[in-house]
């Protein structure tokens, strides 16, 4: 498995890095849906959540404490932001990387347009 993601986990595709350590890698949306738009990535190459197995779940829980950070860093935290991952194709899943989505910056609005 060798995505867009992982390149720019690897350096080989730039994107623009926010925080990026030994377990994810976190940068901003190239088509951001909100003025806060960062992807959270783990660096481990996990295509979906389907994929996802016992050993990962701390590393999930990373994932969204590091989502906790960066809402604070990006001024956020109070106002509130929207935490998404979507799953497969009719989940609005593109990149078959796990990735989190942390939103803001805006009212959010309804999570499904009914």
């Amino acid at each position: 498995m060798s995505t867009i993601f992982s390149k720019i986990i690897r350096g080989e595709a730039d994107a623009d890095i926010v925080y990026q350590d030994d377990r994810v890698t976190c940068f901003r949306d190239i088509n951001p849906a909100a003025p806060v738009h960062i992807l959270i990535v783990p660096n481990k190459e996990i295509a979906t959540v389907n994929d996802l197995s016992d050993e990962d779940q701390v590393l999930v829980g990373y994932m969204f404490l590091t989502a906790k950070r960066l809402a604070r860093e990006e001024g956020i935290h109070e106002s509130g932001y929207r935490l998404i991952i979507n799953c497969n194709r009719d989940g609005g899943q593109v990149v078959d990387h796990l990735h989190l989505h942390l939103m803001g910056g805006r009212p959010m609005g309804p999570m499904v347009v009914r």
